[in-house]
């Protein structure tokens, strides 16, 4: 595997119980196996305190991460490679980060999200409850921006092994909130797919 040690890494997460932190854990710890530069945010929690009080497992996950920065535009700006994690409402990204993405209208117009390099992961409650629809939504988004979408695709055996989703890393969540080990393999191999190819990119553009 290639070293990429001039790539910076983003990684944006929002979780309520703790799945996609984890998830992006994950990517974090893939991406630096090449020597990436990886940062971890979270953007703002938006819903109700009572609404997280009203779920013990909510309320303590936002309590665990409560020292994890938020996401702030120079993060977006200053990063090479972006990978999104978010769980599925409805089949769509939780409101949370489209309240981010749509804060971005300014970066976007002064073209500084155009090339950036971007991959997603998410999960659902079940195996049918909007997994790949999720990441599908998050890159329309994407494609406004001008990014390079890197999606997993086949690249690696263990996309089949996690469940086989082409669009991004997902992960059916149970209740005791583990996380199988081949989902956690599939997440890194995603961000080193992610950030190998951001290197190219910053490579080809002369940075």
């Amino acid at each position: 595997m290639r070293i990429v040690s001039n790539v910076n890494l983003v990684i944006v997460y929002y979780s309520s119980t703790g799945t996609n932190y984890k998830l992006a854990q994950a990517a974090a710890e893939g991406a630096k196996e090449l020597g990436a530069d990886v940062k971890i945010v979270r953007v703002p929690e938006t819903a109700p305190e009572s609404a997280i009080a009203s779920n013990p497992a909510w309320k303590v996950h936002v309590e665990a991460t409560k020292d994890v920065p938020e996401v702030t535009h120079a993060d977006i700006e200053a990063a090479d490679a972006i990978i999104f994690s978010v769980p599925t409402r409805f089949g769509n990204m939780p409101s949370q980060m489209k309240q981010f993405l749509d804060t971005t209208g300014g970066l976007w117009f002064q073209g500084k999200l155009v090339n950036k390099v971007v991959s997603a992961m998410t999960s659902a409650s079940n195996p049918h409850g909007g997994h790949e629809a999720t990441v599908l939504s998050l890159y329309t988004s994407m494609y406004h921006w001008g990014a390079i979408v890197a999606a997993p695709g086949y690249t690696d055996p263990i996309t089949f092994q996690a469940g086989g989703n082409p669009y991004g890393t997902s992960v059916t969540a149970n209740e005791s909130g583990e996380i199988d080990d081949a989902v956690l393999q599939a997440a890194k191999h995603q961000a080193r797919r992610t950030v190998t190819v951001a290197g190219w990119v910053k490579a080809g553009q002369g940075k």
